[in-house]
């Protein structure tokens, strides 16, 4: 499996491996052609980074009227925003010039003495030079993880180099806020991600003042599928705001126990939703409220587990898994992390065989997610336990939901054709062009399948270690300047202040060597690789569109007359036919305890029926039967299982004219009977 390159580290403190684990996973002179060329601005700030792009940005669509252009769909344009304001050193942009937004933090002059994250992340004492502007001796780099990579004129390079979506995830995290010691304001999650929303409009505006005035810059925030269509083909960036934080909406568990509610849930998604937000994540790192997550590995995962007992009074809960699926094995290498825990507490052992997270999407979660498919937003299920994941995929399936992202690699790799079935978008971490060739090639056959294209997840300024530089000796190594993957534009070496970047010497070191990377990639993987990159731009907006244009459909089940063969008696409460049918997933029937029972339901007149859902409580089959009728006499069977495992099932089948159906109980799967939440009837 693919996974995020993390680095082996010797035993720090409690504090140091935290913040290290719990980080998200996150000049020229104005041109005389500026006049003559839209794309080249007519107030750049001097001095200022240079671009080193020639040629025109391509415009407009292909032959078959599909946007063109790469997508990075997991990035943190503001992380320097978050986690207390000093974790990540520079600004994105600052009015005041490039000498003041690429400048480290206070605490790491005059040597990195206190560069304390440093020293968590590079090993060794973390000292390092930190003058930044003009002469960026050690910063920015492929692995000094605490330095600004996101400069918009960075940022810029890539747009020039290709690149025609961005997802801006506002990111933070609150424990490790409260844990580092350097900060200069709220560490509420909330706060921070109002504040790096605001700071993302405000980089707009700052764009769109260097191109004569709003609305005219490359720099374009997105809200819709349309709009964003529609800044492609004019050729510039749209931006896409999403949320990757650990507590969203204040949904902390603390004992198991929830503290948020479905009205705080609301509230937030509606105020997240108003700020522009159109994906997110509803858990990471720890398990909340929502949903368990996905371990991490060693002794770091050890320290989240310490982390995360320290946090919410619980360590993760492991069970055997149902499927292919499953989590990361958790950490169990000792660690200098267990010497701050409680005496008498430890961490637990676990068993080999019980590799998935026993917490999967919660009550809570499923209203979130409910939510979401609502305001037609879209799901990021990076991070998610694979149990939480399984659920969110049976409720998406059950909808014909396409809203549904993988954006960097966190998923386990078996649910990828699960996600392109629904519709939904996958991206690859930014590994090093080797290994993302190798991955790409391995499921090009489920995207020629689906006709999808490709995308990739920076995660820069997200804590996570990016390509670094295969060597000037290198095989098929980048050859400066190149031409971009249209054709239209030369690439030279990156230039900022008096340092000049190389890919093959100095790996992906910031954002500006985006189209360099690709460049790599094309040289290492092959044309096709970056074809199929270069269509993700097409395929994520699809996703989105087909979000937006979601109908869930009617439930022609709903309130319709349901009879069965039996129901179990209850002198307190009922378990009635009609409460499969009843629109309530809290109230149920429930069969004798033995094999062969049916529920039938009456839609009342003829329809054609191709889809049917079932939410099974405890109580499920593992082999039954959907049948169809026009005269509740004769039964056709239209789908069948043998290897039923409960939860929600979503059956598929050729629309048939049908007034009646039929569930069909076989075997069980438990003591008990056949218990249906709810059932589901739809069209198509």
């Amino acid at each position: 499996m693919t996974k995020r390159p993390y680095r082996g580290r010797k035993d720090v403190t409690l504090l140091s491996l935290l913040l290290l684990v719990l980080a998200m996973s996150l000049g020229p002179t104005p041109s005389s052609a500026a006049d003559a060329d839209w794309w080249v601005p007519t107030a750049r700030p001097a001095p200022d980074s240079r671009i080193n792009v020639t040629g025109e940005p391509f415009t407009g669509t292909n032959a078959q009227g599909e946007v063109r252009g790469f997508v990075d769909a997991h990035n943190h344009l503001f992380a320097d925003e978050g986690f207390g304001g000093r974790l990540i050193c520079g600004k994105t942009f600052s009015e005041a010039g490039v000498a003041d937004a690429l400048k480290d933090c206070p605490e790491h002059y005059p040597d990195g003495s206190l560069a304390i994250f440093d020293y968590i992340t590079g090993g060794g004492d973390g000292k390092h030079d930190p003058v930044g502007w003009p002469t960026f001796k050690d910063w920015p780099a492929h692995d000094s993880l605490t330095h600004q990579q996101n400069y918009y004129a960075w940022v810029e390079r890539a747009w020039r180099g290709g690149q025609r979506v961005l997802v801006n995830d506002l990111v933070t995290n609150g424990v490790i806020c409260s844990i580092y010691p350097f900060k200069d304001r709220s560490c509420d999650e909330m706060t921070s991600i109002r504040l790096q929303a605001k700071r993302t409009y405000d980089l707009q505006a700052y764009v769109d003042k260097m191109y004569g005035g709003p609305g005219k810059g490359w720099f374009r925030i997105v809200t819709d599928s349309a709009q964003a269509r529609q800044v492609v083909e004019q050729g510039k960036l749209a931006v896409v705001l999403g949320v990757e934080t650990s507590e969203p909406f204040g949904c902390k568990q603390v004992l198991d126990i929830a503290q948020c509610s479905k009205a705080d849930i609301d509230k937030g998604l509606d105020e997240l939703y108003a700020l522009g937000v159109r994906s997110m994540f509803l858990c990471h790192k720890f398990d909340n409220a929502l949903c368990g997550v996905r371990f991490d590995e060693g002794g770091l995962g050890t320290a989240i587990n310490v982390g995360q007992f320290l946090s919410t009074g619980t360590f993760w809960k492991t069970e055997k898994c149902a499927g292919p699926q499953h989590d990361n094995p958790i950490g169990t290498a000792a660690s200098k992390a267990e010497d701050d825990l409680p005496a008498g507490v430890d961490v637990p052992a676990y068993d080999e065989d019980a590799q998935c997270n026993a917490r999967g999407l919660t009550d809570l979660g499923e209203y979130a997610a409910r939510g979401m498919m609502k305001r037609k937003m879209m799901l990021e299920i990076d991070h998610m336990s694979v149990k939480a994941t399984g659920r969110v995929l049976d409720l998406f399936e059950s909808a014909s939901y396409p809203g549904v992202i993988s954006s960097h690699s966190w998923m386990d790799l078996n649910w990828t054709e699960r996600v392109y079935g629904l519709g939904g978008f996958v991206a690859q971490y930014m590994h090093g062009s080797e290994e993302f060739s190798t991955e790409a090639k391995r499921t090009d056959v489920l995207r020629d399948k689906y006709h999808v294209g490709y995308g990739f997840g920076t995660d820069m300024n997200g804590v996570g270690g990016w390509p670094a530089p295969r060597g000037a000796d290198a095989a098929n190594k980048v050859t400066y300047p190149f031409k971009s993957v249209d054709g239209g534009s030369v690439i030279d070496r990156q230039t900022t202040g008096s340092r000049t970047w190389d890919l093959n010497t100095d790996g992906a070191a910031h954002y500006g060597l985006v189209p360099d990377w690709i460049e790599d990639i094309r040289r290492v993987g092959g044309q096709d690789v970056v074809d199929d990159l270069f269509r993700g731009a097409e395929s994520y907006l699809g996703t989105w569109g087909g979000t937006e244009r979601h109908q869930a459909g009617v439930n022609l089940a709903k309130g319709a007359t349901a009879t069965a063969s039996s129901a179990e008696s209850n002198p307190v409460t009922s378990y009635a036919p009609s409460r499969a049918v009843d629109g309530d997933p809290g109230t149920r029937w429930a069969s004798d305890w033995s094999d062969d029972q049916w529920l039938r339901i009456d839609l009342g007149t003829t329809h054609r029926v191709g889809r049917v859902t079932l939410d099974w409580e405890r109580a499920y089959g593992t082999s039954y039967r959907i049948q169809l009728s026009t005269d509740g006499t004769n039964w056709q069977n239209v789908w069948s299982t043998t290897s039923g495992d409960g939860g929600l099932d979503t059956a598929r089948f050729t629309a048939t004219p049908a007034r009646y159906v039929r569930v069909l109980g076989l075997d069980r799967g438990t003591d008990w009977g056949y218990s249906l939440a709810e059932v589901g009837v739809h069209s198509g």
